[in-house]
């Protein structure tokens, strides 16, 4: 990654500490509770902070943010009036990194995963019932950055409405994957996993864009475009992130933790589709590994059976295909991406993000 791509980053990261600062101040706890009394101790405010920024802290992407921004600008380069300052739209980043990081909170507690970046969950570190007050509390967190914008009301409230119909969209989407995880004989198919994955995971990357373009001075009708074009994007990346589960394994974790969990992946639907008379032998797989963990010899025999008849293979495509499809259609929104910088950056984004490729063997 670039030097450019280090300099976003870096102001990202500013943002981020300045709106969930690993020590609190005054000023920060009046923006965020007005004002409350000395009986709120430092460890009071703690047990919401620290589940979050130290899950923040162990890294992720922040792939979220940087399309933000850089759709911000690819709007400025095409000659849209921004309301806001490039200050500003860096400020409002944490709209989309606190909804991320307090979703993978609740996610890690309704899937009982134990781990989250190669290190003890939220909940297993702190408890549940702390982990998922802090995730909650980083819900409603989030909007504060909105508040402290210098913009108009008209605008705010645009941003307002925005966050909150995403976020209803975000958590229909996990209602949809836990009511399947809690089901093994019910499989999904491959359409209504998609409209899954849409809700879930490409409703994060249509908020990122839909700020974005707001930001950058695009009209609602505009953004919204942009936003289904997002989504998309955010389809193919859970593809991918599918696939890589089920070979190299998802970073921190062992490959066929999905297995374990429940998760109807599309690699999974896609060769029951093609291969019914395996679902039960499937479901069956799928029960053994829930109850005896990571470990079980039912989640390699599992994915021997996916990739067996290419399913594995397939989903891959699909994913790539997904993703490069979408990329050209956001950078050339407003015409030819040629000469567009952003549009660049945005495209070495994308490409660096789904350069994962499925090992011959394990």
């Amino acid at each position: 990654m670039n030097e450019e791509f280090k300099t976003i980053l870096q102001n990202i990261e500013k943002s981020l500490q300045k709106a969930l600062p690993s020590g609190t101040n005054e000023e920060w706890q009046f923006r965020t509770f007005r004002n409350i009394s000395d009986s709120v101790t430092d460890q009071h405010l703690a047990n919401l902070i620290k589940p979050c920024r130290n899950l923040m802290d162990l890294g992720g992407k922040r792939w979220r943010p940087l399309l933000l921004i850089l759709t911000s600008e690819l709007c400025r380069e095409s000659g849209k009036n921004s309301p806001l300052s490039m200050q500003q739209t860096y400020d409002i980043t944490p709209l989309v990194e606190f909804v991320h990081t307090a979703s993978l909170i609740h996610d890690d507690i309704e899937d009982s995963a134990d781990t989250r970046r190669g290190k003890p969950a939220a909940h297993i570190t702190y408890g549940l019932d702390t982990a998922l007050n802090a995730g909650s509390w980083l819900y409603f967190q989030a909007p504060v950055v909105i508040d402290s914008l210098d913009a108009s009301t008209e605008f705010k409230n645009q941003l307002y409405a925005l966050y909150t119909q995403e976020l209803r969209r975000l958590h229909l989407g996990q209602a949809m994957d836990i009511y399947w995880h809690r089901n093994p004989p019910l499989f999904p198919s491959a359409q209504e996993y998609t409209q899954m994955v849409h809700c879930k995971t490409g409703t994060l990357a249509s908020l990122a864009v839909q700020t974005g373009f707001l930001a950058g001075g695009a009209t609602p009708e505009e953004a919204l475009k942009a936003g289904t074009i997002a989504a998309f994007l955010g389809e193919g990346f859970q593809i991918l992130d599918d696939v890589q589960n089920l070979t190299t394994g998802n970073p921190g974790k062992k490959r066929g933790d999905d297995i374990v969990e429940g998760k109807k992946s599309l690699p999974v639907l896609l060769h029951i589709s093609e291969n019914p008379q395996d679902k039960e032998k499937i479901s069956e797989l799928f029960k053994k590994a829930g109850s005896e963990g990571i470990d079980s010899p039912a989640v390699e025999e599992c994915i021997g059976i996916l990739e067996s008849k290419g399913a594995v293979q397939k989903a891959l495509e699909k994913g790539k295909s997904t993703i490069i499809e979408n990329i050209n259609a956001l950078v050339n929104f407003f015409g030819s991406a040629e000469k567009s910088k952003s549009a660049k950056m945005i495209i070495e984004l994308f490409d660096s993000m789904s350069q994962f490729k499925k090992p011959d063997s394990k």
